[in-house]
């Protein structure tokens, strides 16, 4: 069995606590916890909101709808010249 038991945990433990000392685990715990957290609420405020549609793709087909085959016409017209 390939696993790491908790005797070898506890002396990994113990060796990163002396390596970067417990003032310097607990800010970088309190980092990983508010992204985390900033993470979870960015995830949340984004299923709430609604999606955002772009108003000149909806102007374009509103205009098309409502044109008349004359109107496209012209249109056509003034493109070319």
């Amino acid at each position: 069995m390939m696993g790491i038991s908790w005797p070898q945990l506890l002396i990994i433990a113990v060796i990163v606590i002396l390596l970067f000392g417990t003032k310097k685990l607990r800010n970088i715990g309190g980092d990983l916890g508010s992204a985390v957290k900033g993470f979870k609420k960015a995830m949340s405020d984004d299923e709430t909101k609604p999606a955002s549609k772009d108003a000149d793709f909806d102007k374009n087909i509103e205009h098309k709808e409502s044109a008349t085959a004359e109107d496209l016409e012209k249109e056509k017209q003034k493109e070319q010249g």
